[in-house]
C-alpha cells in the first residue's frame, strides 16, 4: 500500500466507493465503478472488515511518516487527520452503527442504486440499461437480508422498513412504464422489474414475520455517541455540551422567528406560483440574482466558470422512488462544473414543509441547497486531492446553514418579510435537530417523541417529520451537523477578526467553502493557528 499522503488517498477512496453503504443523504452520494453491485452478507463484510484492518496498519504508518517528519506542514497533518477520520468513520458504520444490521439498508441497497442512476436529467437506453442491472439484483439484495437480519433485527427497525415497502409492486411498475415513454424504443424493463417486485414483497412478508419477539431498538449509547464527535467529526464537544447549544438556539430562534412574524403581521402573505413553469423561471432569476449581491457585497466569489443550481419538473419515473432520497442531482467529483439540479413537485396547497417554502421563494432553497452545489463543486477542485472527498457533513451542512442567517444579515431578503420568518423557521429547526440527534443518540428519546417534536415544535407535516426522525435514528451524528458546524464556524470568524484582521469576508468565506470538506477545527488551525479546539480533545498530532 503507498505510503504517500495522496498515494493512500486513492487507494482508500477507491475502496471506498465500492463499499460505502448507499445513504438518502445527496451529500453522501459518490460515484460507484461501471459495473459496481452492493457488497452485501457475512462474506463481503468479514472482506471489508479484513481491508478496513490493512487500511488501519499503513494510515498508522503514514501518520508516524509524516508526523515525525522535521518541518512537516500543517497542510500535510491536516491531510493526514482526515484521512484518519474518514478511516474511523468506516470503523463507526460497520462496527457501531451496524448499517447492515438495519433492515432499511437492504431496501437502500436494492432500489437506491435505481434512484441514483435515474437523477441526472434526461433518460436515454445506457441509463435504462444500468436500472435493469440494478433490478436484476434486487433478489441477491433480499437473499442478503434474510441471512443476515433474523438474528439482528430490532423491532422499530423493522417496522420502518416494512412502511417504506407498502405498495413497492405498483411503485415500480410505474417508473419502469414512465421510462418507457420517455425513451421510447428501448427494451422493456417490465419483466426485471415484476421480477424484483416479487423478491421485494418476499422481503416485506419475511419482515413482518420477523417482526414479533424481536428486541426493541437499542439508541448507540453516550459513549460511542461521544466518540464519533472526536474521532470521525473532529467536534470539540460532548453530547450534554451540543444538547446545551441546541436548546439555547432554539430559544434564540423562536424569538426571533415570532419577532420578526409580529413586526410583518399586517403585510399579506406570498402566494403560491401559478404552475412549476413559473417557479422554475423564477428560480433561475433568483439564483443568478443572488450570485449577483454575493459579489456586489464582497461576501463571497462567484467566478464565471462556477456551475449553476437549477429546477426542473419531478419525472414521473423518479417520483414513485423520491422515498429514497432528496429529489435532486448535485452530481459528482467526476463532473465538478456540470449543473446542478433541483426536481420539485407541482405548486399547490399542502406542499410538503421544504417544497412548500421553496415554491413561495425560491431563495430560501438557493441559499442552503445552492450552496451545497456551489461548495461540491468547490472543493471537488481542491489543489489537495485528499480535500476532494466528503467523509462527514458537519462542514458542509453547517457552511449551508450559515450562508442563510448570513444571507438574512445581509440583506437579501428585505423585500420578503415572509421570507425572513421562513429564515428563522429554519433556524429554529436545525436547533431543534441538535436536541434529537442528542436524544436519540443517548437513548433519551424515542423515534417517536423525535417524530413528535418535529411535527410540534417546528412545526412541520407529518410525513417530513417522519421521514426526518427515521433517517436520524438510523444516522447519528447527522442531524446535529447543521447547528454545531454553523456554531464553530461562527467561532471561527470571530476569532479569524484577531489572529487575521487582514483577511476579507471574501477571503474567509472562499477557504471555508473550497475547504467544505474539513471539519472547522482543522481549518480553524491550518488557516488561523489556533489549535484550542483540536487540543480540548486531545487531536492535534504532534510534531
Amino acid at each position: 500500500m503507498t505510503l504517500t499522503i495522496d498515494g493512500f488517498s486513492a487507494e482508500f477512496w477507491a475502496w471506498r466507493v465500492r463499499c460505502q453503504p448507499r445513504s438518502s443523504d445527496d451529500i453522501m452520494r459518490v460515484t460507484r465503478p461501471p459495473g459496481w453491485l452492493p457488497e452485501l452478507g457475512p462474506a463481503a463484510l468479514a472482506a471489508q472488515r479484513r481491508q478496513r484492518d490493512a487500511f488501519e496498519e499503513a494510515l498508522a504508518a503514514l501518520e508516524r511518516s509524516v508526523h515525525g517528519a522535521v518541518g512537516s506542514s500543517v497542510a500535510d497533518r491536516v491531510d493526514v487527520r482526515l484521512l484518519r477520520s474518514a478511516l474511523n468513520r468506516v470503523t463507526w458504520e460497520l462496527d457501531v452503527l451496524r448499517w447492515w444490521a438495519q433492515p432499511a439498508a437492504y431496501v437502500e441497497a436494492a432500489l437506491g442504486p435505481v434512484f441514483d442512476v435515474l437523477l441526472p436529467p434526461g433518460v436515454d437506453a445506457a441509463r435504462l440499461a444500468e436500472v435493469g442491472r440494478f433490478l436484476g439484483n434486487v433478489p441477491a439484495v433480499v437473499a442478503a437480508a434474510e441471512e443476515v437480519l433474523p438474528a439482528v433485527a430490532q423491532a422499530e427497525l423493522v417496522d420502518l422498513a416494512v412502511g417504506s415497502l407498502a405498495g413497492i409492486r405498483d411503485r415500480l411498475l410505474t417508473v419502469v412504464a414512465a421510462l418507457g415513454r420517455a425513451v421510447p424504443g428501448a427494451p422493456a424493463l417490465d419483466e426485471v422489474a415484476s421480477t424484483a417486485a416479487d423478491a421485494l414483497d418476499r422481503l416485506r412478508a419475511f419482515l413482518v414475520r420477523l417482526r414479533p419477539g424481536l428486541p426493541h431498538w437499542e439508541p448507540v449509547g453516550r459513549d460511542a455517541f461521544d466518540a464519533f464527535l472526536r474521532d470521525v467529526a473532529c467536534i470539540p464537544l460532548d453530547s450534554d455540551a451540543l444538547l446545551a447549544i441546541g436548546v439555547r438556539e432554539f430559544q434564540r430562534a423562536s424569538v426571533l422567528e415570532r419577532l420578526e412574524s409580529h413586526r410583518h403581521r399586517d403585510r399579506p402573505t406570498q402566494s403560491l406560483p401559478a404552475d412549476a413553469a413559473s417557479q422554475i423561471a423564477r428560480h433561475e432569476r433568483d439564483e443568478l440574482a443572488v450570485r449577483a449581491f454575493l459579489e456586489a457585497e464582497g461576501l463571497l466569489s462567484q467566478p464565471a466558470t462556477l456551475r449553476h443550481y437549477r429546477n426542473a419538473p419531478l419525472p414521473d419515473y423518479l417520483a414513485p422512488l423520491s422515498f429514497l432520497g432528496v429529489t435532486d442531482d448535485l452530481t459528482g467529483l467526476a463532473d465538478p462544473d456540470g449543473d446542478a439540479t433541483s426536481y420539485l413537485p407541482d405548486p399547490a396547497p399542502g406542499l410538503p414543509y421544504f417544497d412548500a417554502a421553496n415554491a413561495i421563494d425560491p431563495r430560501a432553497g438557493i441559499v442552503h441547497e445552492g450552496v451545497h452545489a456551489q461548495q461540491l463543486a468547490l472543493a471537488w477542485k481542491h489543489p489537495r486531492p485528499v480535500r476532494r472527498r466528503y467523509y462527514d457533513s458537519g462542514a458542509n451542512e453547517g457552511i449551508a446553514f450559515y450562508n442563510e442567517e448570513m444571507m438574512l444579515a445581509a440583506g437579501l431578503f428585505e423585500d420578503a418579510p415572509h421570507t425572513r420568518t421562513v429564515i428563522y423557521n429554519f433556524m429554529r429547526l436545525r436547533a431543534l435537530r441538535v436536541q434529537i440527534d442528542v436524544g436519540l443518540a443517548t437513548g433519551a428519546m424515542s423515534i417517536a417523541q423525535a417524530r413528535e417534536a418535529l411535527r410540534t415544535r417546528v412545526p412541520m407535516d407529518e410525513a417530513t417529520a417522519d421521514e426526518e426522525a427515521v433517517f436520524f435514528a438510523q444516522t447519528p451524528g447527522q442531524a446535529m451537523t447543521y447547528q454545531i458546524g454553523k456554531t464553530q464556524i461562527l467561532a471561527f470568524l470571530a476569532d479569524a477578526a484577531v489572529c487575521r484582521p487582514e483577511l476579507t469576508l471574501r477571503e474567509l468565506h472562499d477557504s471555508l467553502w473550497r475547504n467544505g470538506n474539513v471539519p472547522i477545527a482543522l481549518h480553524r488551525w491550518e488557516l488561523l493557528g489556533l489549535t484550542d479546539e483540536l487540543d480540548a480533545i486531545g487531536l492535534r498530532p504532534a510534531g
